[in-house]
């Protein structure tokens, strides 16, 4: 289970700073019933989890290329799965996470009377100079009329990856603010080195990176309103939800809810996401490296997803003896 300590700070209002020795401990619990009797010490929900994990193991193993994965179960931490976690890994556009979360608390920053700040509702009129590679949505607006805000650029960098929209926000709301929100959430590896399409930054190294471990540690601390408020951790869940193509919802029921943001670089693919499961939502990252062929690193992390989501879906609804409970009626 992960533990958090909430200290202030000055670029995100409270920010988690994780005690990172405890996380992801799979716990074996023995409680004691209402009556006072020991409950038997072997439930039988472990060995759903060991199946799972061995699939999981296998697909990894299957995989031409370099491959990490990090799971968290989001109601009581007691699953979770680390393989490769804290490899660093390129993070494509799945950095964009964290400049949207960047986006959001400046803008509680703003309203509450800090100067300075990026807001949501801040203004832009598009400028061609801005433009870059695979911007499907700003290259078609009309230079010194078209004007939108800062939403609408996030919107535009969440549900189509348009690195236009990224790119001006990265200027908006400060490539060093970023870093400085995730170094006091405690993620140590979790890099904004440059903007969207600078290959001579990334020839130079300068690569954006983090590893899976810390991009579950960072959608578990947005989805327990660690970091923004109630309203702005709906708000932000509700925008990263928005349906778009990507890799862990892609073998999921269409039903189920997944706020995630895919990346791919050229021998890279990754994904990462809060998936909803009924009454079990989990956290999950599968990044992947040196793919020889992209399209198995993509089927990969959806097989991934879809064995996470069986176990915790399941989970959602049985006992912790494996019985599927009636829904409840309230």
């Amino acid at each position: 289970m992960l533990k958090d300590r909430i200290r202030r700070g000055k670029n995100c209002g409270a920010v988690w700073r994780f005690t990172r020795a405890a996380a992801f401990i799979v716990v074996a619990a023995i409680g004691i019933s209402a009556s006072g009797e020991d409950k038997p010490p072997d439930t039988g929900s472990d060995l759903l989890w060991e199946k799972v994990e061995s699939r999981i193991d296998e697909i990894a193993m299957r995989f031409d290329g370099v491959m990490g994965i990090a799971i968290a179960d989001l109601t009581d931490g007691r699953r979770a799965l680390l393989r490769n976690a804290e490899h660093v890994f390129p993070t494509a556009s799945s950095i964009k996470i964290a400049i949207l979360l960047e986006l959001y608390c400046q803008d509680e920053q703003a309203r509450a009377g800090a100067k300075g700040k990026a807001t949501l509702d801040d203004l832009y009129t598009f400028d061609p100079k801005d433009l870059v590679e695979d911007s499907r949505v700003m290259g078609g607006l009309t230079a010194g009329v078209t004007r939108v805000t800062n939403r609408d650029l996030a919107q535009f960098m969440v549900a189509v990856s348009d690195n236009t929209a990224a790119n001006i926000l990265i200027d908006r709301v400060g490539r060093d603010n970023v870093n400085a929100m995730l170094r006091g959430l405690g993620l140590a590896k979790t890099m904004l080195r440059r903007k969207m399409m600078d290959v001579a930054a990334a020839h130079r190294g300068d690569e954006n990176v983090a590893t899976p471990r810390e991009m579950v540690e960072l959608l578990e601390a947005i989805y327990k309103g660690k970091i923004l408020k109630t309203e702005s951790t709906k708000d932000l869940i509700k925008q990263l939800s928005t349906p778009k193509p990507s890799y862990i919802p892609r073998g999921l029921p269409d039903s189920v809810q997944v706020a995630n943001k895919p990346g791919e670089l050229d021998g890279v693919r990754t994904d990462s996401a809060i998936v909803f499961a009924a009454n079990r939502p989990f956290a999950i990252s599968v990044m992947t490296a040196y793919a020889g062929d992209e399209r198995a690193a993509e089927r990969a992390i959806s097989e991934i997803a879809r064995e996470a989501y069986h176990y915790f879906e399941m989970r959602g609804k049985t006992s912790e003896y494996g019985r599927i409970l009636p829904e409840s009626s309230k």
